[in-house]
């Protein structure tokens, strides 16, 4: 399994005659995933895409493959709009952002989420696309990404408040047995339709340090160690169960990629320990393309952790340009200091494409750079 030292984390650019449909879906909230009844022609498009980007990774030499996540909209949501008792709408505002200028950003704002009934990861929309890459992988292996439910549940939860007299879920206790149970569901049909891989995406480790000015806690007193934790014990309750059906466990972290753009900052160093340290993953896909990330120092939780690998995102998917190689090869020398070369990989901090918009660069761009990944892990580990 996963035989090159490049990796991708999963997005890509979108071509424009899939964009041409999947712009029309964040401004409706009358339409029902995966929206395929809403636009005629969506999905014969969207699977001719699909097949060819499956053949694109190929060709760049990419071994383990995605759709590119051709079939969703956000990296995150599509995920929670295919479980059954799910209504998306549009809310009033985006998600927030810091622009290139420092001031704030608001992303799309079709990121409404109602529960109108128990929630269930039965006959997930999902497991289609996955059997769609599985029949064209030529060998390769497939991954599937899908958000992490830790993060899914700080969301419904603490943001979003989702449980209540008024709700399904009456407690957060509820609401947390209910969205373990559909992961754990999906992951089940997951598994037995062939997965072997899957990778939970996951954005808020770092507003967990409390020293972040950036942090969707910070103002409101809330007690980040308890939080933490129970974020930290949900991730790896569905964790240990994808480990008990034989799935690999996988997952990546970042600050936020929309259209180029972060949400926050916050270090490493300060959440090694729990989040690094304490979950129970096989490999970590780790943003480090520049110094919000840290020092690598962090990278010391993980020492002695014998079959646990690291992805190292030292290169950026946000810029048009290639990145410095030397600095590359730099961190990863620093690296394999602590953590083994064979325990190391390389990868860009995020997809291209977070979001339908995806980042500022074009197809051609993209692939460049993704070849300059390849290069460069050649480099350092040696052809493989």
């Amino acid at each position: 399994m996963t035989k090159s030292k490049f990796q991708l984390v999963g997005s890509l650019l979108r071509p424009q005659n899939l964009l041409d449909y999947k712009d029309q879906i964040q401004d409706r909230d009358d339409i029902t995933y995966p929206f395929y009844k809403d636009f005629e022609g969506y999905q014969e498009v969207e699977t001719k895409a699909i097949a060819q980007i499956i053949q694109d990774q190929i060709d760049h030499k990419i071994d383990v493959l995605t759709d590119g996540e051709f079939s969703k909209s956000m990296w995150h949501l599509d995920f929670i709009w295919g479980l059954a008792g799910i209504e998306r709408f549009i809310a009033d505002h985006g998600y927030s952002f810091k622009d290139f200028d420092g001031d704030h950003f608001e992303t799309r704002k079709d990121i409404g989420i109602r529960i109108v009934a128990p929630l269930s990861g039965k006959n997930h929309h999902f497991i289609d696309i996955f059997k769609e890459v599985k029949a064209q992988d030529q060998g390769n292996d497939v991954k599937t990404t899908v958000w992490s439910v830790a993060h899914a549940f700080t969301e419904l939860s603490v943001f979003n408040g989702l449980y209540g007299e008024d709700q399904v879920y009456k407690t957060k206790e509820e609401l947390k047995a209910g969205l373990i149970n559909a992961y754990k569901e999906f992951l089940t049909e997951y598994k037995a339709a062939g997965g072997e891989i899957v990778q939970f995406d996951d954005c808020l480790w770092e507003l967990f340090d409390s020293s972040n000015k950036d942090s969707f806690f910070a103002e409101g007193n809330v007690d980040l160690v308890g939080l933490a934790q129970e974020f930290v014990t949900v991730n790896n309750e569905i964790i240990d169960f994808g480990h008990e059906i034989g799935l690999k466990i996988w997952t990546h972290n970042c600050r936020g990629n929309y259209e180029s753009r972060h949400a926050s900052g916050g270090t490493y160093q300060a959440i090694a320990e729990k989040f690094l340290g304490e979950q129970h993953y096989d490999r970590f896909f780790l943003e480090w393309d520049d110094e919000r990330a840290g020092e690598l120092s962090a990278l010391n939780v993980l020492a002695e952790k014998d079959q646990v690998e690291v992805v190292l995102g030292l290169l950026s998917s946000k810029t048009n340009t290639l990145d410095d190689a030397d600095r590359v090869l730099h961190y990863l020398e620093k690296a394999s200091t602590i953590i083994p070369k064979e325990r190391l990989f390389l990868s860009h901090q995020c997809g291209f494409a977070s979001c339908d918009s995806g980042n500022n660069l074009t197809v051609d761009e993209q692939w460049k750079k993704i070849d300059q990944g390849q290069e460069i892990a050649a480099e350092f580990f040696g052809n493989n």
